[in-house]
């Protein structure tokens, strides 16, 4: 029995010293796993908490109508600026042609920024805000993008989209369908955004209303109202521009900031938002 005790010892050591390595392992692993938390490489949604906690109130410049991850540890830039100044600039210029400036009316010198910047470039913004977990950013910036895409195929003539429609009345018709279906979408991401702030509101609420102008202006032209239909696409074209410099304004909301610029814009939070009831000061009771 005596001469056993130093192996048994031994045994004892090694599996004691295996355990303890094996514990120790585990632990180093948990600690480079807590360490890779910010890894975007594996999972670039990571960063997104489950609760409010570490969230920022929303304010338009990230897209975002609710609480937001600053992107302090974020990898990747923010898409919302790129996405919202690809929409601005296409919607600034097809708006001025609604409007009639400079006796202008054929809308057909928007079809290269509409297919390159407000298309192409606003629906890559909008697949990057999916990768930074906005969905709202992801939906609205890739849909608009879309539209552009779609608007401009429209007017393209190899493409022949409206040329099955023989009646001028039955393509105001079909124009009509096609703008109304975007005044309900866009309808959908303005209730989103009444707990946001003011500016990111303003943008959605004069961009639906320009998508309901212009869709009862092909309506309006479908049934021959010429005068009218007129009017309606002007009043469109008015709300598209203020929808244009809503946009700008919350895209400089985005890119500005105390390293490169010598002001912050104001965006004017609800005061039935997150950072409205933080700065009334009340009681969790309170704002329940």
């Amino acid at each position: 029995m005596a001469s056993m005790d130093p192996t048994t010892n031994l045994e004892k050591e090694t599996t004691t010293g295996t355990a303890t390595g094996s514990v120790n392992g585990s632990h180093n692993n948990n600690n480079h796993a807590a360490s890779q938390r910010w890894d975007y490489g594996h999972n670039p949604l990571a960063h997104v908490h489950s609760g409010p906690d570490g969230r920022l109130p929303a304010f338009g410049g990230e897209f975002q109508p609710g609480l937001w991850k600053s992107n302090e540890h974020r990898k990747f830039a923010n898409p919302a600026p790129l996405g919202l100044s690809a929409f601005a600039l296409t919607t600034f210029v097809l708006s001025l042609i609604n409007c009639g400036a400079r006796g202008i009316s054929e809308p057909n010198v928007v079809l290269s920024v509409a297919f390159g910047y407000g298309g192409l470039v606003q629906l890559l913004a909008g697949m990057w805000e999916m990768a930074v977990g906005n969905t709202f950013g992801a939906t609205a910036l890739s849909s608009f993008g879309g539209f552009w895409i779609a608007y401009a195929i429209l007017l393209t003539p190899g493409f022949n989209a409206l040329g099955a429609y023989t009646e001028a009345a039955d393509e105001a018709s079909v124009l009509g369908f096609f703008l109304t279906g975007w005044f309900i979408f866009t309808f959908i991401l303005l209730i989103c955004t009444l707990r946001s702030t003011v500016m990111f509101f303003l943008l959605f609420l004069t961009l639906d209303l320009a998508f309901l102008m212009l869709a009862c202006s092909e309506f309006a032209a479908s049934n021959g109202a010429a005068g009218s239909s007129k009017t309606l696409q002007q009043a469109g074209g008015g709300f598209g521009l203020l929808a244009a410099f809503l946009a700008w304004y919350n895209a400089f909301a985005g890119i500005a900031d105390p390293s490169n610029s010598f002001f912050l814009i104001p965006v004017f939070h609800f005061p039935w938002s997150e950072k409205g009831r933080e700065s009334r000061g009340k009681t969790v009771r309170e704002t329940v």
